[in-house]
């Protein structure tokens, strides 16, 4: 009887930390698990050159994610949360584009684990979206999130954070810079307050990055985090002129800047 009720305790353990997926899109919600997903047949074998997380070439067994965003406009906005609180916001066009830049959802087979991302790290499963051809839709490395657990469909940023936009009067660069914002911080970080991340700092509250570092200091920080405070879990990657732009950094500064000036702190703030 013992070892019976061990048994189905085991079996149980195995059925709870069964990897899923819950994809929640205005005309209705299902969660996956990585069999039923590697079981459609729509998946199959990807090749991915200088896979993001990896840093090298990799080989998964993924399905296009249009497949499963049935009923999703290119108009509509999604929000790709992974397991440690990161949270990428992506237009719903480019994940939905079968030309160019293709959007795939990566399945971690049970029997074939995938390795670490590095010594002493988990790997970037159970599920990781990955571009093949990525150069030919401008994708940036944190449209990229791995071991994701949830995919949503939400409303636009400013829709759901007014504090992010500048004032209506800022300069194109600072717009632009807004724009950038999204694409290569929001994912981590928040700004007064607003963005549903849970990885990194607020960058305004209480002060702003522009506030305490020079702007020279500042772009380096950006493009080599390691080289001004250097410690074994840091955790942002630096942005290279590959995939961030001087001009293009120059205009996160410009709204960083700006926003400095526009704080608007929430409750736990004040």
């Amino acid at each position: 009887m013992r070892l019976l009720s061990f048994l189905l305790l085991a079996l149980l353990a195995q059925t709870t930390t069964a990897a899923s997926l819950t994809i929640e899109l205005d005309n209705g919600s299902r969660t996956w698990s990585a069999e039923e997903l590697l079981a459609l047949p729509q998946t199959q074998s990807i090749h991915i050159v200088d896979d993001v997380a990896y840093k090298r070439d990799m080989d998964y067994r993924a399905i296009p994610l249009a497949v499963l965003l049935t009923g999703l406009e290119a108009g509509d906005h999604l929000q790709v949360v992974a397991l440690d609180g990161f949270a990428a916001e992506l237009p719903a066009a480019p994940l939905l584009s079968s030309q160019g830049a293709q959007a795939w959802l990566a399945i971690e087979e049970e029997n074939q684990p995938w390795p670490a991302l590095a010594p002493g790290k988990p790997g970037a499963g159970p599920f990781y979206l990955v571009w093949s051809n990525p150069q030919a839709g401008q994708i940036g490395p944190e449209q990229w999130p791995f071991q994701v657990a949830r995919i949503r469909q939400l409303g636009t940023l400013e829709e759901r954070f007014p504090t992010l936009l500048p004032a209506s009067d800022a300069s194109d660069d600072v717009r632009a810079g807004f724009a950038q914002f999204q694409k290569n911080c929001l994912a981590c970080h928040r700004l007064n307050g607003a963005g549903d991340s849970q990885f990194g700092p607020d960058l305004n509250l209480p002060h702003n990055p522009t506030e305490y570092f020079t702007a020279p200091y500042l772009r380096q920080y950006i493009r080599d985090p390691q080289s001004l405070r250097h410690w074994p879990q840091a955790r942002m990657p630096g942005f290279s002129s590959q995939v961030l732009s001087d001009p293009q950094l120059e205009q996160i500064l410009a709204y960083l800047g700006h926003m400095a000036t526009r704080k608007q702190p929430p409750a736990q703030f004040q």
